[in-house]
């Protein structure tokens, strides 16, 4: 019988760091928590964990997130890119399969993310396994995904999330050119076709080795579920084409 997911919720009353503040993580602070926890990224779970704040600012730039958006992320870890997203976001949920980071992380929340910490909730689960999230209905997917399962993840909750209208998400540079690839490249195969079934796929930059373990590459997916956003293509900033939504 499988575990039903958990929900943590961080509490409204949870102290401020400053007063509507967001601090992201440094180096320092991620150096600090994993040691706490006796962690390092596991080669089975395909963890890798961002640890440049800028990356993240970047990356939450780039998805098009705004004040009214519930973003959905996946694989959370330490908390990196959850801290970004809260900056602007009216609401994150986070999934997270590993539990002692899902169990770590409102503790995060609450020492980094001042008044906007309430907006977070917690869920432990295999985002494999989920057919839904709890609160509103979200709008966005930006995720740092997990190499080794990005492609079943992606495409699991473009299924069975049909609220979401755009999204990012870091991948390494081989499956995002798998998931954008066009008829008849190189590179075209059933990835493709599958996501292209969702959503317009395109490439939106590359994130260098310095700022996280792996070396993955940004892409934005607009379309059918992701009606609108910016893309960002070999270095300039591009509009996403636009499709109708599928009867």
């Amino acid at each position: 019988m499988e575990t039903p997911p958990v929900a943590h919720t961080v509490a409204a009353n949870l102290p401020s760091v400053t007063p509507g503040g967001v601090r992201l993580l440094g180096a320092a602070d991620v150096r600090r928590i994993a040691a706490e926890l006796d962690l390092r990224p596991t080669k089975q779970r395909g963890q890798n964990f961002v640890i440049d704040g800028n990356t993240v600012r970047r990356i939450v730039r780039e998805s098009g997130v705004g004040p009214d958006d519930v973003v959905v992320e996946v694989g959370p870890g330490l908390g990196s890119l959850t801290l970004a997203l809260l900056e602007v976001a009216d609401r994150v949920v986070a999934i997270e399969v590993d539990g002692v980071l899902a169990a770590r992380l409102p503790a995060t929340v609450a020492e980094f993310a001042g008044d906007r910490a309430h907006r977070c909730e917690v869920v432990h689960a295999d985002a494999l396994r989920v057919d839904g999230v709890p609160g509103p209905p979200p709008t966005a997917l930006v995720a740092n995904l997990p190499y080794n399962v990005s492609v079943p993840v992606l495409l699991h909750l473009l299924s069975v999330l049909p609220s979401l209208d755009k999204g990012l998400v870091m991948v390494q540079a081989e499956v995002a050119d798998r998931l954008a690839a066009a008829p008849g490249s190189r590179t075209y195969g059933v990835p493709s076709v599958k996501a292209a079934w969702f959503a317009d796929v395109r490439r939106a930059g590359a994130v260098g080795r310095n700022s996280s373990e792996k070396n993955p590459t940004l892409f934005r997916a607009p379309g059918s579920n992701f009606k609108s956003g910016t893309a960002i293509r070999n270095g300039e900033f591009c509009e996403p084409s636009r499709r109708r939504a599928r009867s």
